[in-house]
């Protein structure tokens, strides 16, 4: 999961909005199914193939959009290429983690991270932005962190998946709202300046005779060039959703893709859910339903503002 754009409808939420957002979090949701499929290959090399692949399916996009004069503006401007450099290792390692995560037998540590992620943002803006935080979402914060403690005590050590998910996703969305170019050019810029390694990686595998891709296992090959698609289809979707949709309702459907990843996690690949898992869970359920709540309530303070507003105007 990568390349959030920021943008969002402030009038209302449309229907094509909708069903783009959606259908971008329901593959997201369904992406553990494709990654334990890839489990018997290593994750840099999962890695590698998904940013090669991604590719072509982002300049589509971009050549159908007519955006590829940002592109090319910006493969000419130092600072925008040092800020997409930065980005594209954050969420490179953000894939690494996930990759391993599902292929390990982590998945509910990785639906732990994405469940974390958007508090973990609002933290990140208190800190490093000085963001106002409301008394509530301190409190979502806090059963959080009560959450993430409660796993490292039970089994002894930080639950390394979940929180390495949480900080790459959460500082690679404050760095990625500092680029100044839009979401589809953004994710094409980074995984332009990652094909150059990625290729490396490949030929280096090829000559020690350790790659999967085309060896004489077509499953192998089909499934990790499949990855372009799994990579680069949902977020161009999101990208396009979230400009039709109200920031609270995007806030709401992000829960989506890791409700999916942890049922998929408990009843799919059955793995083990015990007692700290059974208070940690509700700890953030209950924390995300403190900060959506909170976050509802803002929306609809600010819009009965502004109607007074309107009509005092």
């Amino acid at each position: 999961m990568s390349d959030r754009p920021i943008a969002t409808a402030p009038s209302g939420d449309s229907l094509s909005g909708f069903l783009y957002a959606m259908s971008a979090y329901l593959l997201w949701g369904f992406l553990p199914l494709y990654m334990k499929a890839l489990a018997h290959i290593p994750p840099v090399e999962v890695i590698a193939h998904r940013a090669i692949w991604s590719l072509p399916f982002a300049l589509v996009v971009l050549i159908a959009t007519g955006r590829t004069a940002d592109l090319r503006h910006a493969l000419k401007t130092p600072r925008m290429l040092a800020m997409a450099a930065l980005t594209a290792a954050i969420i490179s390692m953000n894939w690494g983690i996930y990759v391993w995560a599902i292929g390990a037998g982590h998945a509910l540590d990785a639906a732990l991270g994405y469940y974390i992620n958007p508090l973990f943002s609002i933290f990140l803006g208190a800190v490093l932005l000085r963001e106002k935080v409301s008394r509530a979402q301190w409190l979502a914060i806090a059963l959080a962190a009560a959450a993430v403690v409660i796993l490292t005590v039970d089994t002894g050590s930080i639950p390394v998946v979940a929180v390495g998910l949480t900080l790459t996703w959460g500082f690679y969305a404050f760095f990625k709202k500092q680029l100044p170019i839009g979401p589809n050019q953004g994710f094409t810029l980074e995984v332009i300046l990652l094909t150059p390694f990625a290729l490396g990686y490949l030929i280096y595998l090829s000559a020690r005779g350790e790659s999967h891709f085309a060896q004489g296992v077509p499953f192998d090959t089909w499934i990790l060039i499949g990855c372009g698609a799994v990579t680069a289809i949902p977020l161009m979707l999101y990208a396009n959703g979230a400009k039709g949709l109200k920031l609270t309702t995007i806030a709401v459907m992000q829960y989506i893709a890791p409700t999916m990843i942890f049922l998929t996690a408990v009843f799919v690949f059955h793995e083990p859910f015990g007692p700290a898992q059974a208070i940690a869970f509700p700890l953030i359920w209950a924390a995300l339903a403190i900060y959506s709540g909170a976050m509802l309530l803002q929306a609809r303070n600010a819009r009965a503002a502004s109607r007074v507003s309107a009509r005092g105007g």
